[in-house]
């Protein structure tokens, strides 16, 4: 019997409960055991479960019972991986069954991270193939369902680990977020996610799409947490070329107990270009301003900002990650081998192991190259948007923009994600942190669909993130968890 209700876990109440004797570590992970052998068989958000992750539990409650110390942070806190994050005690497959087989010989450098401040690795999360799109769909294991609306997809790429959760099958996740795909599924899964400013967290050992905009970063229940696990993953890693040295990037910061009052005197402003203007975006631009009015009752100045951006033209003209998919992953699995079945693109397209839903975009990205003028431009509109945010931000002294993640509910199940904003953050590198807006009211949602409202800061502005989204999360913790069925 748990000391408090599996859907209301966090970090600190674990750990508490851990030192006084009330919970074991491998109490709480039999819990999540158990829920994930009686509902992922319908959610299909988990790949695998580590084999020996009730020795690893006891291996803690041991470690705690003889030295009256904690191995670290993170200590025995269960923590599910997206499986293009490598592991050398399970397989890494980035959702394809062309790589089912595929055992890294190390860990990549977040997850060796994770270990050294006592984290306990539960299993690997579903994701969308190759981290190629946003539904979370792969021919490992299919179709990943929202555990909030059993008709939605769980948004992508990281929807496994939103999934796994959201429906309180570990306490925290990694995912990874080259256009949206660490926010898309938090705001999807009413949760927090960060994407860190491009080089706080080290890349090396992920299953690359493009080295230019990937990134890592953490999905959890609350803001406190996330920002645990980010500075726990956060560091200077030599295999790298872009890593943030730590004399440079002071990760300690993200351990700093929070206040209600993070936002006072904050200046945010709100990128009315980002709210949708159909009929369909409705709902959710009353759910966002909701939440935005929020930010001001907790002491921030509200400025809207009329400079027009598009996501979408962001997307389809300053993104990146087609055009270095092939040569990014060619490059990493040639570093294996014989560990790796197969050792380019093409042949794993040739395999005819994928998804078919991924086919068109591996075929188009075999053709595509850094060495291109489309390339080009799209560097070029990378760096006039890098320029363009800065400059709103001076202009009105800005400390943080926020708007809605997506503009549109998750899309539902056969559909794709459309009208998503999430790639402002990821063209530019700079720092965003996605937290629950609300709920639209569904037939087949019980609570509601969830909404995410997205905060963009500065690079390197992690910590003011931070502080502003546990300070809106104080005064507006709207989250509740799914009634899984």
């Amino acid at each position: 019997m748990l000391p408090f209700a599996v859907e209301d876990a966090n970090v600190s109440a674990v750990i508490a409960a851990y030192r006084s004797g009330t919970l074991t570590c491998r109490e709480l992970t039999e819990v999540y055991l158990q829920r994930i052998k009686e509902h992922d068989p319908f959610l299909h958000s988990v790949i695998c479960i580590h084999p020996d992750v009730l020795q690893e539990a006891d291996r803690m409650d041991r470690y705690l019972k003889e030295t009256g110390k904690l191995i670290g942070p993170l200590h025995g806190i269960p923590i599910m991986i997206k499986d293009n994050i490598g592991t050398a005690d399970m397989p890494t497959t980035a959702g394809s069954l062309a790589l089912q087989d595929f055992v890294p010989e190390t860990d990549a450098f977040i997850i060796q991270r994770l270990r050294d401040a006592g984290a306990l690795i539960l299993g690997k999360t579903n994701m969308h193939e190759f981290a190629i799109w946003g539904e979370t769909i792969s021919s490992i294991l299919g179709q990943t369902i929202n555990p909030y609306d059993y008709t939605r997809t769980p948004g992508g790429s990281s929807g496994g680990s939103g999934a796994a959760v959201a429906a309180s099958f570990c306490l925290g996740a990694l995912g990874t977020d080259t256009v949206n795909s660490v926010r898309s599924p938090a705001a999807s899964c009413s949760l927090v996610g960060i994407r860190p400013t491009l080089g706080v967290v080290s890349r090396s050992g992920i299953v690359p799409y493009s080295l230019s905009q990937d990134t890592a970063g953490p999905i959890a229940g609350c803001v406190e947490d996330a920002s645990l696990i980010l500075g726990v993953i956060a560091g200077y890693d030599a295999e790298d070329s872009l890593s943030v040295r730590d004399e440079v990037y002071h990760r300690e910061d993200l351990f700093r107990k929070r206040t209600p009052d993070g936002l006072q005197g904050k200046r945010i402003g709100v990128l009315e270009s980002f709210f949708g203007k159909e009929e369909k975006n409705k709902q959710v631009n009353e759910i966002v301003r909701k939440a935005v009015s929020k930010l001001e009752e907790a002491g921030a100045e509200l400025i809207p900002l009329n400079e027009e951006i598009n996501s979408t033209e962001l997307a389809r003209n300053a993104s990146i990650h087609l055009e270095e998919f092939r040569e990014d992953l060619d490059a990493y699995l040639a570093r294996y081998g014989k560990t790796a079945k197969y050792h380019s693109l093409l042949e794993i397209y040739e395999s005819g192991l994928t998804h078919p839903g991924v086919w068109e975009s591996i075929y188009k990205a075999l053709f595509l190259t850094r060495y291109s003028d489309q390339y080009g431009m799209k560097l070029r509109r990378q760096g006039l948007m890098r320029g363009k945010i800065i400059s709103l931000m001076d202009k009105y002294n800005l400390d943080v923009i926020v708007f809605p993640h997506q503009q549109q509910l998750a899309c539902e199940i056969g559909m794709s994600q459309k009208q998503r904003n999430g790639v402002l953050a990821a063209v530019t590198g700079f720092p965003s942190i996605t937290v629950p807006a609300g709920f639209v009211e569904s037939e087949h949602a019980p609570v509601g669909v969830p909404v995410g409202l997205e905060m963009l800061g500065r690079p390197y502005s992690e910590n003011l993130l931070v502080d502003c989204a546990y300070a809106y999360e104080q005064i507006y913790p709207v989250r509740r968890p799914p009634v899984l069925k």
